[in-house]
């Protein structure tokens, strides 16, 4: 299956789409797409002959969300890579699971060691990419993707994945910034700021990816608590977390103030 254009993806969604809407995007019969999709971490259902993402009726109680970070050698997926990825699973509320792996890399540069502490001698006996892709996939499943700044992550990893020819990654994915700006005021909303304001995760150690995720999973589940209570769905949730009113920023930084203070 193809991946949705955001107008698509919102009618899926929301109200649905009929087949004619769909067939666009299917590679193979409808029914053998509908079987695949999970594989690419998709599910669609049928009700009264429309077509939804099941998300669409998913409680956030019942839902399971991996939240991940990585780490790379570069900002750029056509010639950089991962170096390090770290998930996080939650459902309502509880850790349930996790996973880690530093990826082989012959290319470290000097800034990005001293950025994240890796180095190739580190990674020189880590599995290949291909084979972490593989095993990462294996444990996002049919989750709900969350990532702080989602579209830089998703995006790189959705990269690799057409790097090996593998099946495109459709999970549906949401912002933590995005959410967090929705649920409390912050003078910043940068993960290190919210970790040091927030005392998320006492023992983080900052851009290493499954601290990063663990610290990230600990901001989202604030989110979640703050949430209106007509949220109710997954789909709502991703809705909320785009179309939602903004907190306004604080003019001064809190922090500084009480360092000042002290």
């Amino acid at each position: 299956m193809r991946s949705f254009d955001n107008k698509t993806a919102l009618k899926l969604a929301t109200k649905g789409i009929d087949i004619t809407e769909l067939r666009p995007f299917l590679e193979e019969s409808l029914a053998l797409e509908l079987q695949m999709a999970p594989a690419q971490g998709l599910e669609i259902i049928v009700k009264d002959n429309r077509y939804y993402f099941k998300t669409n009726t998913i409680p956030l109680e019942k839902a399971t969300f991996c939240i991940v970070d990585i780490e790379t050698n570069g900002s750029k997926p056509q010639r950089n890579q991962i170096i390090e990825i770290g998930a996080v699973k939650v459902r309502d509320g509880e850790i349930i699971g996790q996973y880690e792996s530093l990826v082989q890399c012959s290319e470290i540069s000097t800034h990005i060691t001293e950025l994240t502490g890796i180095n190739t001698d580190e990674t020189k006996n880590a599995p290949p990419q291909q084979r972490v892709l593989n095993e990462f996939r294996a444990f996002l499943g049919t989750d709900i993707f969350v990532a702080h700044d989602v579209k830089f992550d998703y995006s790189f990893i959705s990269a690799m994945f057409e790097r090996y020819n593998m099946q495109p990654m459709l999970n549906r994915h949401l912002c933590s910034i995005d959410l967090a700006e929705r649920t409390f005021a912050s003078y910043r909303y940068g993960l290190n700021y919210l970790n040091a304001s927030l005392q998320l995760h006492h023992t983080a150690t900052h851009h290493r990816a499954l601290s990063d995720a663990i610290t990230t999973t600990k901001l989202f589940l604030k989110s979640l608590k703050l949430l209106p209570d007509e949220v109710k769905t997954v789909e709502e949730l991703i809705l909320f977390s785009k179309q939602a009113k903004r907190f306004k920023r604080p003019k001064l930084d809190p922090m500084q103030t009480e360092t000042e203070e002290k």
